[in-house]
């Protein structure tokens, strides 16, 4: 084992920071971290604002890395991998300080600053030119900070996003990537540049981006002091950086036209590749630049996002159950599809956009007290989850992406049967789980960046599925069913 090279991935999230330590030889982890145990805070100092402290990420990120390297060489480390949850916006000084806290992805803030800026540059503009709205993105939440906060717009640096930060902790270099660029709405996608067009409406100097580095290559090696302080060596890269959901595909081999991926974290995500620049002309999905996309071989993907998934579950673990994810698993599967006529609509964290950028709040309807329990509440929110998901899929097949399979990781709201149950019914798709995670995904993709393997097939190489899940015809109706009435509550409150 001490002379066996290692890889690091890293997963910063909103909840918490992941590592995952990786044999080179096998692909297989042989160590796991997180930090903190328990879901991370965001800051909200008004309604619809969701903030983070960079430095809070920094620090669990440090007790992740150290966790991981406990019973192995550190000096054996050849590669850091970082995926990280995409379109925060980290503001540095000269002297590489955060200026501010974080304004993360669910933040609300900027969607009339977006929606504005589509109508000024038109939709026949900015669909073909960016594939989405400019919406509720990074470049929209800068306009934000150089509107309402002009003292610290004076002051920045560059603009990150969190990868960004955490690789610049690293090795102190700011750089980022053009699928960063491109999740962020500052990507001009029939130019492969950086929109000017976009730039020039807001205002922004472009010497406030950094710097472009390839997804998968060698973008800084660690500085001395981070290489003492975490006992790794200076010979160790950063070599890979990806936001979480293509950085999830990625983990899932999820990287050809056709294929899918699932995520149910604090909000969920289906994530499919195509070879098309495609968009929806209400920006409900959106597209970005994958993981894997080369001037030579066009790869994008197509984000559906919930924000009101996981985080859902954990509210009602926190409120209203002090019982474990298991058993209100459980309790969920003793009632009948459908939750006896309970639905629940998960839409109640920030800005939704499959429902247009509109800020809902999560409802629940059609309670009553004396047929209704916990039970059919937790049932009710998986299912309200699950229809959420369809919805945007409806959307998804009507761009022309569609797939017959979706792959995820075997965790999360994955390990709830009634929510795989609800998810592959309602879909009408069949569901694989896999023993992987983004943080070891992360950690393959910095081999691939390093060198260390020579394609992605070959990192991926011991990819476990666990399971799979298809639809059953029958329960596939009862299903659909509940989802036509679920459907028809967000038309009675005007979300649809």
């Amino acid at each position: 084992m001490m002379n066996q090279d290692y890889l690091l991935g890293l997963d910063i999230g909103s909840s918490s920071v992941k590592a995952a330590l990786v044999d080179v030889t096998s692909g297989r982890p042989v160590a796991h971290a997180q930090s903190p145990d328990v879901e991370m805070a965001i800051e909200a100092p008004h309604t619809g604002w969701a903030e983070q402290d960079p430095e809070l990420w920094w620090h669990h990120t440090q007790l992740c890395i150290k966790k991981c390297l406990q019973n192995v060489d550190p000096k054996r480390v050849r590669a850091i991998g970082i995926g990280y949850q995409m379109h925060g916006l980290v503001l540095i000084d000269k002297e590489l300080k955060s200026l501010r806290s974080s304004i993360i992805w669910c933040d609300s803030r900027a969607v009339e600053i977006g929606n504005k800026a589509f109508r000024d540059l038109g939709g026949e503009y900015c669909l073909p030119h960016f594939l989405n709205s400019p919406g509720n993105f990074t470049a929209s939440k800068l306009k934000w900070v150089q509107q309402h906060e002009p003292e610290i717009y004076k002051r920045i640096y560059k603009i990150m996003l969190p990868g960004d930060y955490i690789a610049m902790k690293l090795t102190g270099n700011a750089l980022t990537t053009s699928t960063g660029l491109s999740e962020g709405i500052f990507w001009d996608f029939p130019a492969q540049s950086v929109s000017k067009k976009l730039t020039d409406y807001f205002g922004f100097d472009t010497s406030l981006l950094c710097e472009q580095a390839e997804v998968f290559s060698p973008q800084g090696k660690l500085t001395n002091k981070i290489a003492e302080e975490l006992g790794l060596s200076t010979e160790t890269v950063v070599s890979y950086r990806a936001g979480d959901q293509p950085n999830n595909a990625l983990a899932l081999g999820v990287v050809n036209p056709g294929e899918a991926a699932a995520n149910g974290g604090t909000s969920g995500v289906v994530y499919s590749v195509t070879d098309r620049d495609v968009f929806d002309p209400k920006s409900r999905v959106n597209t970005f630049l994958h993981v894997n996309d080369r001037k030579d071989q066009k790869r994008n993907g197509v984000l559906l996002c919930v924000n009101g998934t996981g985080i859902l579950n954990s509210w009602l673990r926190k409120n209203v159950s002090s019982s474990s994810y298991e058993n209100m698993n459980a309790l969920a599967a003793s009632v009948k599809v459908g939750s006896d006529g309970l639905s629940f609509i998960p839409f109640g964290n920030g800005a939704e956009r499959i429902l247009e950028n509109k800020i809902s709040q999560a409802s629940m309807l059609g309670l009553d007290f004396n047929r209704h329990s916990q039970a059919h509440l937790f049932r009710a929110a998986q299912e309200g989850i699950a229809f959420a998901f369809n919805y945007g899929f409806e959307i998804l097949s009507a761009m022309g992406v569609s797939t017959q399979t979706i792959k995820a990781g075997d965790g999360n709201l994955f390990l709830s049967p009634v929510f795989r149950e609800a998810f592959v019914n309602t879909m009408n798709v069949k569901l694989e789980l896999y023993d992987t995670n983004g943080a070891i995904g992360a950690a393959l993709g910095a081999g691939v960046g390093a060198g260390i393997y020579d394609s992605i097939p070959q990192a991926l190489a011991g990819l476990n599925k666990r399971s799979e899940i298809i639809p059953v015809k029958e329960k596939a109706e009862l299903y659909k069913e509940a989802y036509i009435r679920w459907k028809n509550k967000l038309h009675e409150l005007n979300l649809i």
